[in-house]
C-alpha cells in the first residue's frame, strides 16, 4: 500500500528549501535526482515535485 505525501508542491528548481510552514521545523535544502523528479522532506514529508519541462538548475 502507497501512502500519499500530506502536501506536494511542484518546483521549478532542482535545489529546494522546507521550513514545514510557520514554526514547522528547521530549514533543511533538499535536492531532487535527476532520475526520480521529486524529493520528500524528512522531517514534514512534503513532496517536491520538478515540474515537466523544467530544466532543474539551482
Amino acid at each position: 500500500m502507497t501512502i500519499e505525501a500530506p502536501e506536494t508542491e511542484t518546483v521549478t528548481t532542482t535545489r529546494v528549501a522546507c521550513d514545514g510552514g510557520a514554526g514547522g521545523h528547521p530549514r533543511v535544502w533538499l535536492t531532487i535526482p535527476a532520475d526520480k523528479g521529486w524529493v520528500e522532506c524528512a522531517y514534514c514529508d512534503k513532496r517536491y515535485v520538478l515540474a515537466e519541462g523544467a530544466k532543474g538548475g539551482h
